[in-house]
């Protein structure tokens, strides 16, 4: 008979249902690690593909000139989607919209906006897509620090608050706001309101970015609860790093991909997650950081804070070299 730590018998049935608990957990921590991501990522899109064209016509992309937003354009055009491009840059939107029918042979509608501004936009914008049949919103505008800071020590704070809420969250609520309604009455519609890995995880000196897409992630989750059964679908995607300007990351690599393999990823899983971080590699890095901030929160958030710290030094010795430049 086996004893325990003290010399003392164990009984061989507490010994069994020790070891069948321990392989059970085991098995646990295989399936969520591995057997489920490998069912979300490869099994489940196979069978739960989006014919995006059913449910209408056009498409609409805000910040469709760069990175992911320019993607999910190409990508929704690639599936026979007509594309609104909205963005504030008349140049790059004329150049992607030429580039779009061009390669994909579709048609397109460019509207020239800067959602850091007022209220007017709105109207320009609903003046403008008045008559079309949208069947998919990539809600994507959005904008960030220029470099990780701390709260009170944010540049032109007033200026940046405000700047952050309109085009992160204003932006979201409004454009949805305006294209939901003829969704519901037709009872079919795509919603994709683009999040942050940095509102589920840790997220130190990027606090009030941070907070604006934890927004997102709440209002795509009442407004899924709301409206599911109007066959509407849903889903908040929470991206880590991605080579584009906003990241400032130039080279892909397995946990920062290229905006073309992100949006891949994310629009296969449409019809398969309401909230997903839409990269296996990024939800992989937010599961374990979020284990090692609750097994220990003290050195989770160093970690964090330690890597932002470095980001910061590295861009305001960056900054100050090229103002060196400009001074001489």
């Amino acid at each position: 008979m086996q004893t325990d730590f003290y010399g003392m018998p164990v009984h061989p049935t507490i010994v069994a249902l020790g070891n069948l608990s321990a392989c059970l957990f085991f098995f646990y921590i295989c399936c969520k690690a591995f057997l489920v991501p490998f069912y979300t990522y490869v099994i489940a899109p196979k069978f739960h593909r989006v014919n995006f064209k059913a449910y209408g016509k056009w498409a609409l992309v805000t910040g469709c000139t760069d990175g992911i937003g320019k993607e999910y354009a190409r990508q929704l055009a690639a599936a026979g989607c007509d594309i609104v491009l909205v963005s504030r840059s008349m140049e790059k939107l004329q150049a992607t919209a030429q580039e779009i029918e061009t390669e994909f042979n579709v048609a397109t509608k460019i509207i020239q906006v800067d959602f850091t501004a007022g209220d007017e936009i709105y109207q320009t914008i609903e003046k403008e897509i008045a008559g079309l049949q949208i069947g998919t919103l990539v809600n994507n505008v959005g904008i960030s620090y220029s470099y990780p800071e701390y709260f009170l020590d944010l540049v032109e704070m007033n200026k940046v608050f405000e700047k952050l809420l309109k085009a992160n969250i204003v932006s979201v609520t409004r454009m949805t706001h305006m294209v939901l309604p003829a969704m519901v009455a037709r009872e079919r519609g795509i919603v994709i309101n683009i999040g942050s890995a940095s509102s589920i995880i840790p997220s130190p000196m990027l606090t009030v970015y941070a907070a604006t897409k934890a927004y997102v992630d709440k209002f795509t989750e009442g407004l899924d609860m709301e409206y599911y059964k109007k066959n509407i679908l849903f889903q908040c995607v929470m991206p880590g790093f991605v080579c584009s300007n906003m990241s400032g990351i130039r080279r892909s690599s397995l946990f920062a991909p290229s905006a073309k393999d992100f949006v891949r990823s994310a629009l296969s899983l449409v019809a398969v997650e309401k909230r997903t971080p839409g990269y296996y590699p990024h939800e992989f890095f937010v599961h374990c950081l979020n284990i090692i901030s609750k097994s220990s929160y003290h050195f989770g958030v160093w970690m964090v804070t330690k890597s932002m710290q470095n980001s910061r030094l590295k861009c305001l010795k960056k900054m100050k070299r090229q103002t060196g430049k400009l001074g001489a």
